[in-house]
């Protein structure tokens, strides 16, 4: 059964540029259905601001055909030894709306174990380039409501040159996330998710784009001095 991981690392100045035009991780990686490699953002920041596009700090979104072939990437790549050097979480697809047709979606859909289990959302898009102010401007709200909702345990965004945009959340419980989209929290101006998914439905800002909700499996790792971000899980 296929899963997702998702990765954060710091790595030198230097070593991200080269990475930026030149992607460490090939696409004939054995056991690797498909990988993205980006640069983290903070969630909300100002547009022009040293916060917004943090060059060293990377991300990698990944989906592999097992975890084995995870485990032989982290211990046998180069690359994958710098990643195993960060932290990551490991995923099992739940939910897909929308489309991004390099991600092979599984047919097996995993359920929470409860209620109360936390979850963890991943948007990716391919912008297009001219919606780009635009999407700017409906999405930073959302952003900031994200950021400062008290059901996430960490989230971030991040890009990847030219059109690339992602966001990634998790969240204490499924309730908490999904109060968030339809607008049903107790927070300053709720409902600015909702209000741009009403735009985006008007205009769509990206020539494809996906919302994946996954269940959470594992975590590795610290990041920012950090740990065990996901509630109730076992640290590999």
């Amino acid at each position: 059964m296929s899963i997702f991981s998702y990765h954060l690392v710091k790595i030198p100045f230097s070593t991200a540029i080269k990475a930026i035009c030149i992607n460490p991780i090939p696409k004939n990686t054995k056991g690797l259905i498909h990988a993205e490699y980006m640069s983290s953002m903070t969630l909300g920041s100002a547009i022009v601001s040293t916060s917004r596009f943090l060059i060293q700090e990377v991300v990698v979104f990944a989906q592999w055909e097992d975890e084995n072939a995870l485990d032989d990437y982290l211990q046998e790549e180069r690359f994958g030894r710098t990643l195993a050097n960060g932290w990551h979480v490991r995923l099992s697809f739940m939910r897909e709306w929308g489309r991004f047709k390099d991600f092979r979606i599984p047919e097996h859909k995993s359920e929470l174990d409860g209620a109360n289990s936390p979850v963890i959302a991943v948007t990716i898009a391919r912008m297009k380039p001219l919606q780009i102010p635009r999407f700017l401007h409906w999405g930073r709200p959302v952003e900031k409501l994200v950021r400062d909702h008290p059901g996430t345990t960490l989230s971030l965004a991040s890009f990847k040159f030219p059109n690339t945009v992602s966001t990634f959340s998790i969240w204490r419980t499924e309730k908490e996330m999904t109060d968030m989209v339809h607008g049903h929290n107790k927070v300053p101006k709720p409902k600015r998710h909702a209000v741009a998914m009403k735009e985006r439905d008007r205009k769509s800002f990206h020539f494809e784009f996906t919302t994946l909700r996954f269940k959470p499996i594992s975590e590795s790792g610290s990041w920012k001095g950090q740990k065990n971000f996901v509630p109730n899980l076992k640290e590999n």
